[in-house]
């Protein structure tokens, strides 16, 4: 083979081999770069589903009961009081028990509200007393990213919905409130490849496992807890 030859076949094969070379480096990389995101995102969505059951926890707390529909939480962020039990004094103070007792025996009819008067007048007393306190006060005040009307949209999804349910479940003769709220992978890991979402929906089911992220269940009763726990 003449050395023409050997340039001009080195010239055409150069880029065959890159092409290859490149072409087998993102096959290896397209499942390790999925993970990556699936993760990433994953994380979003599981502090979203953690804020739509503190909500859900406070709604019920409030109501009796939870709620399937994101903008009565909302509303309820936005709008809503919580009955906070509060402790005045201290169990500590031997004296502001003492006296605490010897008020009780003298007026056992005596509310928390009056003694709470007492206290503001200078009596050393310890007792406990209900508060209602706005919502915004008491849940994320202290979160800086947390977004109230974000909670009913699945992240990265173009604001698919979450899907939610709520009910009353007879167990044991005993009625309780159950609620839940998913984010199937289908919608949390759109833009990403499709292939190796199926893939993962296929383990998943193998596995008989949901299909994404969960908190709550509404066909078994799990504690409100999230299925990535």
């Amino acid at each position: 083979m003449n050395k023409t030859l050997k340039t001009i076949l080195c010239i055409v094969l150069l880029p065959v081999i890159v092409y290859l070379v490149y072409a087998i480096v993102a096959s290896i990389m397209e499942p390790v770069n999925f993970n990556k995101q699936k993760d990433i995102r994953s994380a979003v969505a599981v502090q979203r589903l953690k804020d739509i059951r503190t909500l859900e926890v406070a709604y019920k707390s409030a109501t009796g009961h939870y709620t399937a529909d994101p903008d009565s939480l909302i509303l309820f962020y936005n709008t809503g009081k919580m009955d906070i039990i509060m402790q005045v004094g201290s169990n500590d103070d031997s004296l502001a028990v003492v006296n605490t007792e010897k008020l009780k025996k003298q007026n056992r009819k005596i509310t928390p509200q009056e003694m709470y008067e007492r206290y503001l007048k200078g009596e050393n007393l310890v007792f406990s007393i209900k508060n209602s306190i706005p919502v915004k006060d008491t849940l994320f005040h202290s979160r800086t990213d947390f977004v109230a009307d974000s909670i009913k949209y699945i992240p990265f999804s173009g604001k698919m919905p979450v899907e939610m349910d709520a009910i009353v479940k007879t167990v044991s003769g005993v009625d309780v409130p159950l609620f839940e709220a998913k984010m199937p992978y289908k919608a949390l890991l759109k833009g990403l490849d499709n292939q190796l979402r199926i893939n993962l929906d296929a383990d998943c089911r193998a596995s008989n496992r949901y299909e994404g992220l969960q908190v709550g269940s509404v066909t078994a009763p799990n504690n409100n807890a999230g299925n990535w726990e």
